[in-house]
């Protein structure tokens, strides 16, 4: 039987070479590349055409949400399972929608891991426990989009959220998301008003204190 062949995305050199440990040490499982962030994900999915993809979602660059995007519009037989420490909404709903075959917490044990490997590789799709019980908790509560003012944004908004916390300047933004720098003016200014915040600092509070960052990133 021929080898699920993988890329392994994770900006965290510890993390990656975790993982590759594991995942060489199993049987029917071949790491082909690592990418540590949004854009070399895009250009490796290129060049190699994996099987699978970990695509860690919180990565410098474009992240691993418009990563996972664009590599699907243009190798949608390529299976993406997001690996992520957020395991409550947003997060988990933006990454299924665009297309990701599995979510699992970076937290999960290496046979988790494996088991989300071959069951995406095989068609399936692979929730972690936590992240399915959020969900489940969403649905059931109508998923009330004032739980959380970043629940309001696009998919587009949330992508140069994130590049703005992560101090990228409107060109830089500009230049990976293929937008005029007026453009990125706009969505700034369209994030400013929708979360209430005035500057880049009370973004990036605010995206803290209601988990869509992590406080160390």
């Amino acid at each position: 039987m021929q080898a699920i062949r993988l890329i392994l995305c994770d900006d965290h050199r510890l993390v990656r070479a975790g993982l590759k440990r594991v995942l060489t040490d199993t049987p029917g499982i071949e790491v082909v590349a690592e990418a540590d962030n949004g854009e070399d994900a895009v250009e490796l999915a290129r060049k190699h055409e994996p099987d699978v993809m970990l695509m860690d979602v919180n990565m410098p660059g474009i992240g691993g949400l418009e990563a996972t995007r664009r590599i699907l519009a243009r190798h949608p037989d390529i299976k993406i399972i997001a690996v992520s420490m957020y395991v409550e909404e947003p997060w988990p709903s933006r990454l299924l929608g665009a297309g990701a075959r599995g979510y699992i917490s970076k937290d999960a044990a290496a046979d988790e891991v494996v088991s989300a490997i071959r069951r995406v590789a095989q068609g399936g799709v692979y929730v972690a426990s936590s992240v399915a019980a959020n969900l489940a908790a969403s649905f059931i509560s109508g998923h009330d989009p004032k739980s959380s003012p970043f629940d309001r944004l696009s998919q587009r908004e949330m992508q140069v959220m994130l590049m703005v916390t992560q101090g990228q300047s409107n060109q830089a933004i500009s230049d990976a998301l293929c937008l005029s720098p007026k453009t990125v003016s706009t969505y700034r200014y369209r994030l400013f008003e929708k979360l209430g915040v005035t500057n880049d600092v009370e973004l990036t509070r605010m995206a803290m204190r209601y988990g869509v960052l992590d406080e160390q990133s």
